[in-house]
């Protein structure tokens, strides 16, 4: 329902120096004001100003809270109706207490994403805007922000809106043909919708090209860190993170399950799995963070494999070296300040000599080594400086691939001389495809999982 109006907390919840209730709705701000007192009633204030005064109890007129509220009028708000923000003291009593009389008014709390949900019907936003929107709080690098910030205003919709505008000319002018084919030539048409459809598959593969850096700026590269027992893995989370994120002792089997940590490094966000030491054990707790580390390699992007160049190799390290051998491995021979042991002519035999790292993560020597060789196995070691317009979502670029095999087919069908209206099909499947992209053919089921994915109040 539109008719109805919904409110939610829209800032973190907890202690802090203010809270943002946000309330959106045709109505909402007749249904606020009998709430706020102030020196000028709401319902009189104009669009986009601020008002200081307090929100009472709608029976007694006791006072909840001392607020300032925002006004924005309809169609000049984010989800295009008149909204209400009520900024509070920040405090999950502050908090509650404006809540509980909100929802007393005939006001109803927002389900996740609502109001972004709002913003799409309203027409301010297409789907791809809306999805946008997730990538821009969840984001862990600049780099990531700058992209789905260009994202939410437009980017990708320009781009998929240009090829929809192409494949429409062609619906169009296949429509004059199957209408009037007096008027044409079928092999005229037939070039023509080679050349159309040629066009908008080169458009697409210009799009998808960016996916493969899109998806790893969206999600990050899961790293794993692994190796055996005391080679100094979670030290080297613990460098990375340039934080105390994991506990280092010189006992073997201190790290009995998978830590989890997000660092960007050159803008590349990199999600590190410090895993337990890779051993044969009797311990049955260890023993489990040992199974967990085997899957955390299976389902890792990168393996930074960590040795102890103080030690010959072990046997276990060996059968690690053969299990990961072909995958994008980056070898590191950690504790170079000790007497070297270890023989790297056997290390040669599975790895380049670019992905083996000598490095001391206890002086801190050689980490910039790790970060460029890192940086450098994902775009050559830096990211594309010029257009920002990347395709990060796993649906758009199923759907682009969708639309490249229809269109495909569109051209190979017209290089045969197939009917004309047969090849129509093809064609606007790949203009609904697109469409499905930004919303304009999308499921209320489709839009209904999408916006399931936000948090409450956005």
């Amino acid at each position: 329902m539109l008719s109805d109006t919904i409110a939610a907390v829209s800032t973190a919840v907890g202690e802090g120096g203010i809270a943002i209730i946000r309330v959106s709705g045709p109505d909402s701000i007749t249904q606020v004001a009998p709430l706020f007192r102030s020196r000028i009633p709401l319902t009189e204030s104009e669009s986009h100003t601020v008002h200081y005064g307090h929100i009472v109890s709608p029976g007694n007129g006791e006072i909840m809270e001392e607020v300032l509220v925002t006004v924005m009028r309809a169609p000049r708000s984010f989800t295009t109706e008149d909204v209400v923000e009520i900024s509070t003291h920040g405090g999950v009593i502050s908090v509650r207490r404006v809540m509980d009389v909100l929802l007393q008014q005939q006001i109803r709390l927002a389900e996740p994403g609502e109001f972004t949900k709002r913003a799409f019907l309203g027409g301010r936003i297409d789907l791809s805007q809306a999805e946008a929107v997730i990538d821009l709080i969840r984001s862990k690098s600049d780099r990531a922000f700058s992209v789905a910030l260009k994202q939410v205003k437009g980017s990708l919709s320009q781009r998929i809106g240009s090829l929809r505008q192409s494949l429409l000319e062609l619906l169009a002018h296949i429509e004059v043909n199957i209408d009037y084919p007096e008027h044409d030539v079928e092999l005229l048409t037939a070039e023509y919708i080679k050349d159309k459809s040629r066009e908008v598959m080169e458009g697409i593969d210009r799009l998808l090209k960016t996916a493969t850096q899109g998806k790893i700026l969206r999600e990050g590269i899961t790293t794993a860190i692994v190796g055996r027992p005391n080679v100094g893995k979670s030290s080297l989370l613990n460098a990375l993170a340039q934080e105390n994120k994991a506990i280092v002792t010189d006992i073997p089997g201190t790290t009995r399950d998978v830590i989890e940590e997000f660092v960007t490094i050159n803008n590349i966000p990199l999600k590190l799995l410090d895993t337990a030491g890779i051993r044969e054990t009797m311990d049955v707790v260890e023993k489990i963070g040992v199974e967990r580390s085997k899957a955390a390699v299976g389902e890792a992007d990168l393996i930074l494999l960590v040795l102890n160049a103080g030690e010959p190799l072990h046997e276990d390290e060996l059968t690690l070296m053969e299990q990961i051998h072909g995958r994008q491995v980056l070898c590191i021979m950690n504790k170079m300040d000790l007497p070297s042991q270890l023989d790297k002519s056997v290390l040669l035999q599975y790895f380049d000599e670019s992905a083996i790292v000598s490095m001391s993560v206890l002086k801190e020597e050689g980490l910039d080594l790790l970060e460029e060789a890192i940086s450098g196995l994902f775009f050559g070691g830096k990211l594309d400086s010029g257009d920002l317009t990347y395709v990060s979502n796993v649906r758009h670029i199923a759907l682009l691939k969708q639309a490249h095999k229809s269109l495909q087919d569109a051209y190979e069908a017209a290089e045969q001389l197939v009917p004309i209206d047969m090849i129509q099909i093809d064609v606007r499947l790949a203009w609904e495809q697109l469409g499905e992209i930004v919303g304009d053919t999308a499921a209320d089921s489709l839009l209904d999982q999408i916006f399931s994915q936000f948090c409450l109040g956005k």
